[in-house]
């Protein structure tokens, strides 16, 4: 059967008659090149092909010719193609089909080779993705699947993890309510009222350490929560962190504060996107404290920048991301991605930065945006107190004075709560167990262990002395009682005396002595050049600022003159050439200073009289305007200063 038959068969076609003439070997040229044509496309797709080409009907002609022109129209794809070749134009026309065809097959071989790669190609990507897969659902139905090496380091991770010591102390003792912070009931109060409010606050908390800042805050947010009016919801976020451990980085590689970009190429991206060379933003603490509220312990010791930067952030509730590598354009970036960079990271919440250093510490911009507290230094009552409410959580006993004894060591509430433990801690080894008391010995041992030393050693008393007198300081926001001494001589040569004054003082009180010598002449109508004296600040320490301007008055005077001065007083502020008193700074701090002390009256300035709240501390306050007026509560009772005779009849002439 010819070739012809075999493709009018498969075609539904009558078969060619048997009546055709013999064949020649043109026409077994013109099979052989159909039989190479189904070879090339096969049977159906020829028949196909030559039914929309209008030559089904030529390849059944009986007319080489016609068949040739069959051919032509298939491999030219060309319906329009007439007439029929002559029988001397067919040899060529055939050659043609022929060079035709062979390019036909080598492209077939050529294609049927890359196609056969392309497979291969994609069987072995699909096995791979599939291989992964499996390993990923592998992981998933098998968590614990995991190499040799890695299942050694959980082993290890496993054992540390069951080994469990009891809780810390400070974790025990720590306030659980606002009653237990002792002695910080006006800061409590205000700290609630500003984060209570449908328009909460930020806020800078000023005070000594170990008054209870930091549990102060975290307690008013819980307590804040569950008011009406306040905004935070019941899983508002309580972040923290510590102002001496963020630094700025100028080349913002990392920033826990405010987040950071890992670059794909350095900084170690997840693999997914630093394959694709996508930079990957990490969002910081101000994103975790979103809704919520972020606390930076010793604020006052971040950088000045980063203190800028954060108060950008302040301003857009936003933090923003900048990276070199990210391209707007790139398809392949995850939406999330894409919004980090565009949109920038929520960053609402209410910022409290609490510090142990002065104002000054802080940028005036971020302050100006803050609502500020001062929390006040504890006393010795308040420490009583505190050590007194941790022996009762620690289930001990306390003898007599002990709870008193400690808080002559400190004035910290969590120092305190320390010597306490130390002390709970060596009387459970003497004593075995069971029911514990603590006994000064146990203090006493250590105060010698750890090298402690009583922090309030000046103390008042009763009996008034000559060329004696408290004056008070304050650093930071503890203030100090100040002791100051004088002795007076007569001069051996009547206006050639000496004065002699501690170096170590500082310029400011050298000046206060001889603003002190002018108003010495006024109230006495003595000349300190007729003397020699010498006025020592006891323990040698340095009075910033002319705020013992007055003490430095009062014990010349005392010198001088022979009058005693009242030990359980002290006093503040500047003297003035006239002999008035001036407002100093830190009466508030220098009032605790003066309590622990043991001092019942207290002399401040007649300007700084609404700086102290009435009745603080159980102290008699008394503000004057002049060094008269303050030498009334320094000296003891009955001491009078009259104007020397011929001064006060100058002012008599002069007034009349």
């Amino acid at each position: 059967m010819s070739i012809f038959d075999k493709l009018f068969q498969s075609s539904g076609a009558p078969p060619i008659p048997e009546t055709m003439p013999e064949t020649k070997p043109i026409d077994r040229e013109i099979n052989a090149l159909y039989a190479s044509l189904v070879d090339l496309i096969g049977t159906e797709a020829l028949v196909i092909k030559a039914g929309k080409l209008n030559a089904l009907a030529l390849l059944r002609s009986d007319d080489r010719r016609e068949r040739v022109l069959a051919l032509q129209r298939v491999l030219g794809e060309d319906p329009r193609l007439a007439p029929a070749p002559r029988e001397a134009d067919i040899p060529a026309i055939l050659e043609g089909l022929s060079e035709f065809l062979a390019d036909m097959r080598a492209r077939k071989v050529l294609e049927d080779r890359i196609e056969k790669r392309v497979n291969e190609k994609l069987e072995q990507d699909h096995a791979d993705y599939v291989n992964d897969i499996r390993q990923q659902v592998i992981k998933e139905e098998k968590p614990d699947a995991e190499t040799p090496q890695d299942k050694l380091k959980r082993e290890k991770l496993e054992k540390l993890e069951s080994i469990h010591l009891t809780q810390s102390v400070m974790e025990l003792l720590r306030p659980r309510s606002f009653e237990e912070i002792v002695g910080q009931e006006r800061a409590v109060k205000s700290l609630l009222s500003k984060l209570s409010s449908p328009y909460p606050q930020h806020l800078l908390l000023y005070g000594p350490p170990g008054v209870g800042k930091t549990t102060a805050a975290r307690l008013v947010l819980e307590a804040a929560k569950k008011k009406e009016a306040s905004p935070f919801g019941e899983d508002a976020p309580f972040v923290e962190t510590d102002g001496t451990t963020l630094r700025w980085d100028p080349r913002d590689v990392t920033n826990p504060l405010l987040g950071s970009v890992h670059d794909p190429i350095y900084q170690g991206a997840q693999k997914t996107l630093a394959d694709s060379g996508i930079p990957e933003p990490k969002p910081g603490l101000v994103t975790d404290a979103h809704g919520g509220i972020l606390f930076i312990d010793e604020i006052g010791e971040m950088d000045e920048m980063l203190q800028n930067k954060l108060l950008k952030v302040l301003e857009d509730k936003r933090a923003y991301f900048e990276s070199a590598y990210y391209d707007p354009t790139d398809s392949r970036i995850p939406p999330y991605i894409k919004k980090l960079f565009e949109d920038g990271a929520p960053a609402d919440f209410v910022l409290i930065g609490a510090t142990t250093r002065d104002a000054g510490h802080i940028n005036p911009a971020l302050r100006s945006r803050c609502a500020e507290i001062y929390f006040e230094p504890l006393t010795p009552k308040h420490i009583e107190t505190i050590v007194e409410n941790a022996a009762e959580k620690l289930g001990a006993t306390l003898e007599e004075g002990v709870a008193s004894l400690i808080g002559e060591y400190t004035v910290e509430g969590r120092k305190a709560i320390n010597i306490l433990a130390d002390a709970y801690s060596l009387a459970l080894e003497e004593q075995g167990g069971g029911s514990v008391t603590i006994g000064k010995e146990a203090i006493y041992e250590v105060a010698q262990v750890s090298r402690l030393y009583q922090y309030v050693t000046k103390k008042a008393k009763d009996t008034p002395e000559v060329g004696h007198v408290f004056g008070l300081g304050v650093a930071g926001f503890l203030g100090s009682v100040i002791e100051i001494e004088a002795v007076a001589f007569s001069a051996h040569e009547k206006g050639k005396g000496t004065v002699r004054f501690n170096e170590t003082a500082g310029s400011m009180a050298k000046d206060s002595v001889f603003n002190a010598a002018s108003v010495v002449r006024e109230l006495t109508g003595e000349d300190i050049h007729d003397y020699d004296l010498h006025i020592n600040v006891i323990g040698g320490g340095n009075i910033d600022g002319p705020s013992a301007g007055v003490a430095i008055l009062a014990v010349l005077t005392s010198a001088i003159t022979g009058k005693k001065l009242r030990q359980d007083v002290a006093v503040t502020g500047e003297i003035s050439l006239a002999g008035r008193v001036r407002p100093v700074g830190g009466v508030f701090e220098k009032a605790y200073g003066a309590r622990q002390a043991g001092m019942k009256t207290l002399v401040i300035p007649k300007e700084n009289e609404k700086d102290i709240p009435e009745g603080l501390l159980g102290l008699s306050i008394h503000p004057v305007e002049t060094a008269r007026e303050a030498f009334a509560y320094l000296f003891e009772e009955g001491t009078e200063f009259p104007l020397k005779k011929e001064k006060a009849e100058e002012k008599e002439a002069h007034n009349g």
